[in-house]
């Protein structure tokens, strides 16, 4: 919700149900697990990583970016590819929650450039294994009892040692094969380190305007830092297990794994053992018999289901949480590529849709499927993503002329489509993309991470995948759906608007006696085109009125017999004027 909004609407009921819930998860986390104390070297490093950050950005993206001195900056995508570069070493060095919020950076190839996230999506959440020792002493103090009676056996070397904890494979003395996570001793502090350091980076760009514009930026700290908190309760991350095998229960290709509460606490969480073949291991798939295109089909249904149906997210869908069981057909014991399961791991991250935000989600699916960009453009209206301000003709134009050039592309070609049709979208869209009349929604930036990360996988497992057509099921059950409201709950909503309207006509004809009506109007592309000539004409002449000026100065100073390296300065800051507007074009 941008800042314009706050101050419309500071008693907005939505908003303060949203915070208040926010608050009471954060206190009830912090009253029943006290916050670890800071590891005030690391804040230190972390805080000064971000705050040289903050400086580049205001010297070379704000101070350098006037009109007179553009001429002085550095290309800005190799200077913050460098920076990238620098945060991933620092977040491989210290791990921790750096690790978690590179991931989720490196996913956001919807706002920052492919270089940035390709450097950030070199960043494994893989860091070296802790002692066995401090492991097993961590799962004794969490379940009060020794090892050896929780267990019939015990890995010592784990399957798998992440920033927050370790996967150990174990056998029950019942027999059942299960991974058994736990947290990392010390693991509270480097968060709690981490997130103070991270919270106050983000306090200090609310003072930039056209971040404040678009997001808010308390409201995103609080999310982030209760999901992060989140992710530390290993109870929590069990009931996510259950909900998202209920939401599953009629799906046999979909495999959850079975939460034993017995083995389990706060810090250590018991699953059953569901791994196999991982999901980016193309080269088993293809030995198993399984067929590649048909895993990613699945995987996105799966997730359209979680957006559109379920409103219950896995958001950390990387390569590591997903394996694929390879099944047979009834009766010949052979695996088949139309046979397999899909099994999910790690529900630590899991995202709910809000309510406000589902039924604009519903309008987008349907919008897409539909190829109708009036629709998803009201969509953006209904989920409340587009400022005050925004001109939703040009978006509807805009979105049009999208959805003309990259329908029916498929993944493996979208990148050089879109390289291609960039610089004349760009021209065409000058305006819109100078105004980015969109503001960020907090509460969605985990569901899309998971956009984000499912778009690789699908494109790793198919090249050739057409998430077009993939789309088309949902959206036309979404429709079917949305037209099966009966007659008589249609009349009732007209007779509740006719009841309505004379209310709100006399509110409407109050605000145009006040003053307070506004009309939009957009251009013609061939108005457009007029308008951006006429722009670049009026540089060029201040341009060149800016020269004359120093010329007339300076000539007026060398007559007069002033100071010559003065005259000479102003005579050559008139040729450079000068030349700048003869370059400019």
């Amino acid at each position: 919700m941008s800042s314009a909004l706050q101050r419309a609407a500071p008693t907005c009921p939505l908003r303060l149900r949203y915070s208040s819930l926010v608050d009471r998860r954060s206190a009830s986390f912090r009253e029943n697990f006290p916050q670890a104390p800071v590891d005030r070297r690391r804040y230190r490093r972390v805080r000064g990583f971000f705050l040289r950050a903050l400086l580049h950005a205001l010297w070379w993206d704000w101070i350098l970016n006037r009109p007179l001195l553009r001429r002085f900056r550095t290309p800005p995508l190799e200077r913050w590819r460098r920076i990238a570069g620098r945060y991933r070493q620092l977040a491989e060095d210290l791990g921790g929650v750096l690790i978690k919020l590179g991931q989720f950076l490196s996913a956001r190839v919807d706002v920052l450039p492919f270089a940035i996230t390709r450097e950030l999506a070199a960043l494994q959440d893989e860091v070296p294994a802790a002692p066995f020792g401090d492991i097993r002493k961590a799962l004794e103090d969490g379940l009060g009892a020794s090892c050896d009676e929780l267990f019939a056996r015990f890995e010592e070397q784990p399957m798998g040692a992440a920033s927050l904890a370790q996967v150990h494979a174990a056998r029950l003395p019942s027999g059942e094969e299960v991974a058994v996570k736990v947290q990392r001793p010390g693991i509270e502090r480097l968060v709690e380190t981490d997130l103070a350091a991270i919270s106050r980076t983000l306090r200090w760009l609310k003072h930039a305007h056209p971040i404040r514009r678009r997001v808010d930026v308390e409201w995103l700290l609080k999310e982030f830092t209760s999901v992060t908190r989140r992710e530390l309760d290993f109870e929590r991350e069990a009931n996510n297990a259950e909900r998202f095998a209920h939401d599953f229960a009629d799906d046999p290709e979909v495999r959850v794994p079975r939460v034993y509460r017995s083995h389990s606490c706060r810090t250590v969480l018991t699953l059953e053992n569901v791994a196999a073949i991982k999901v980016s291991d193309l080269a088993g798939l293809e030995a198993a018999g399984i067929s590649r295109s048909r895993v990613a089909k699945k995987l996105y249904g799966v997730y359209m289901r979680q957006f559109f149906l379920t409103h219950f997210v896995h958001a950390d869908p990387h390569p590591g949480n997903l394996f694929v069981h390879p099944s047979a057909r009834a009766g010949d014991g052979v695996a088949s590529d139309t046979s397999f399961q899909l099994a999910f791991v790690d529900f630590g991250m899991m995202t709910t849709i809000p309510e406000r935000l589902r039924q604009g989600l519903k309008e987008f699916a349907i919008g897409l499927g539909t190829r109708d960009a009036r629709r998803i453009v009201d969509a953006y209206v209904t989920a409340g993503t587009l400022l005050p301000e925004a001109d939703v003709e040009r978006l509807v134009e805009a979105h049009e002329a999208i959805l003309a050039r990259f329908w029916g592309v498929r993944i493996s070609q979208l990148k050089e489509v879109a390289l291609a049709e960039a610089r004349h979208l760009a021209r065409e869209y000058r305006d819109l993309l100078f105004e980015a009349p969109i503001q960020v929604q907090a509460d969605m930036l985990f569901a899309l991470r998971a956009v984000g990360i499912l778009a690789g996988l699908c494109t790793a497992l198919d090249p050739d995948f057409d998430p077009w057509s993939e789309t088309l099921p949902f959206a036309e059950r979404l429709l079917r759906d949305d037209s099966r409201r009966g007659v008589l709950e249609e009349l009732g909503e007209v007779a509740r608007a006719l009841m309505r309207a004379p209310a709100q006509l006399d509110r409407l004809l109050a605000h145009v006696e006040r003053g307070g009506m506004a009309v939009k109007s957009s251009f013609t592309p061939e108005a457009r085109e007029r308008l951006q000539r006429l722009e670049r004409a009026l540089d060029r002449l201040a341009w060149f009125v800016a020269a004359s000026g120093l010329l007339v100065a300076g000539a007026v100073l060398r007559d007069q017999g002033s100071d010559p390296r003065l005259s000479t300065g102003l005579l050559l800051a008139a040729a450079v004027s000068l030349g700048l507007g003869l370059w400019r074009r």
